[in-house]
């Protein structure tokens, strides 16, 4: 759909911005909003966390997050309020607040200088579209390395937003809930989606290293509860008897490197579901007889992270791949070698079924952070059928998941897709490139 634009235009004098409607105004922020800090005092405020999600109320019990040990130093937010996490420009967000709390003193809490002159979504908008956009990260200092790219005040009362009359700003910000919602709603969709899938994904194979590909095979009790029957000539043992578990190495933090022509250094943070992401890496600077040969990670090894390891799905595993290499193993994760016996590939799909929770879940139950051993790997109960027929479970497995992948990465690219386009309107109405004033009828405005 294509949207009319303003009838001219002239120089906002702001980079980013460029040219505004001739109507408009560009105002700074001091002009708009001040700044607050009022310290709560007492005790008993619904707590404030600010997510890339909107604000949410946080339960201090639950150990996500920054914990503090008195509430009482933390800031009021009052109902209608913006609260924003200045601290740092890449993770961080901003939202309008829907109740009484209090944040992090080192948040940033402003309000409307003259809330009848201004309309809040529409300046919410702005403001959101500053940070998913990186447009404040232009205005940022600090260390982003560390992520503490923070907003100053100063440049944050200096920005310069567009600023219409206040009847376009609410047309602009009904349009956009409008629009936004029906773009959200389709995301959502394929959300759902992708979360069947994944579901479909596990069921197929959970079903096939458990019960095998025969559904006519004659089927024995494994003596497992939560594994049930298996087929008859498969055998149920443990995994230290046909696998081998390595932990990795207690590497220093003070002394990793960023020089990506190093070894990388694989951390828990890096192991996700099937795959090993290496957004944030850090390195290290081999040395002549280190004695770290043994850590090293090879094309083909899989490893497991064991913190936070129960996720719905299962464990965290993934295979090493090429380009991982050259690679060395840190503690918190750990490393799996099938051996002639117990397949690789097969092992892959044992540990990515999510049956192994039943192992490992009740020792974790109330634990500040859940965690996993090499030694409970190797206890795992598993089922194994004989060399050949792993072999035909996994090329079984390989298409099927073929299928699923490319289904789950064509939702993914329509949610892209549906993103940038919500993006990209938002930028455009609020930076006044579309005219919305006739395609909002004053019943819909609130």
């Amino acid at each position: 759909m294509s949207f009319p634009h303003y009838p001219a235009y002239k120089p906002s004098g702001v980079e980013w911005l460029g040219e505004v409607p001739v109507s408009w105004e560009v105002r700074k922020v001091r002009r708009i909003f001040e700044i607050k800090k009022r310290i709560a005092g007492e005790l008993g405020f619904d707590i404030l966390s600010i997510t890339q999600q909107g604000i949410r109320v946080r339960d201090p019990d639950s150990n996500d997050g920054q914990v503090s040990m008195d509430y009482s130093k933390y800031q009021l937010v009052e109902s209608g309020d913006f609260a924003m996490n200045h601290m740092d420009l890449l993770t961080g967000f901003v939202d309008i607040s829907n109740r009484l709390g209090v944040t992090s003193p080192d948040y940033r809490v402003f309000s409307l200088i003259e809330p009848s002159m201004a309309d809040a979504r529409f300046l919410l908008y702005i403001f959101q579209m500053g940070y998913r956009q990186k447009i404040l990260y232009a205005y940022g200092q600090g260390s982003s390395q560390l992520g503490r790219w923070r907003l100053p005040t100063d440049e944050f009362q200096n920005w310069a937003i567009p600023f219409p009359l206040l009847e376009e700003q609410k047309v602009i910000a009904t349009f956009l809930d409008r629009e936004t919602a029906k773009i959200d709603a389709l995301i959502t969709e394929q959300q759902r989606l992708i979360e069947l899938l994944q579901e479909k994904r596990q069921a197929v194979i959970s079903h096939a290293v458990t019960k095998g590909l025969n559904p006519d095979a004659p089927m024995k009790d494994s003596g497992v509860e939560w594994l049930g029957e298996v087929p008859e000539h498969w055998e149920v043992t443990q995994l230290r008897h046909y696998s081998k578990s390595i932990p990795g190495f207690a590497f220093p933090s003070a002394q990793f490197v960023e020089d990506e022509s190093q070894w990388k250094l694989l951390r828990g943070i890096n192991v996700g579901v099937s795959c090993i992401r290496w957004d944030e890496a850090v390195y290290w600077k081999r040395e002549d007889n280190d004695q770290l040969d043994q850590y090293e990670l090879a094309p083909g090894d899989l490893v497991v992270g064991l913190d936070r390891p129960l996720i719905k799905e299962g464990l965290r595993v993934a295979r090493v791949e090429p380009a991982d290499c050259p690679c060395l193993l840190l503690q918190r994760v750990a490393a799996v070698k099938g051996t002639t016996d117990l397949a690789t590939d097969y092992l892959f799909y044992l540990l990515s079924s999510p049956f192994f929770v039943a192992h490992f879940e009740p020792g974790t139950t109330g634990v500040s952070v859940p965690h996993i051993s090499t030694g409970q790997i190797d206890s795992f109960v598993v089922p194994k059928p004989p060399k050949d027929e792993q072999q035909r479970i996994v090329n079984y497995l390989s298409k099927q998941l073929w299928k699923i992948e490319e289904l789950t990465n064509g939702s993914t690219e329509i949610i892209t897709l549906l993103q940038e386009r919500r993006s990209a309107l938002i930028s455009a109405a609020v930076t006044g490139q579309i005219d919305v004033r006739g395609l909002v009828s004053k019943d819909s405005q609130p």
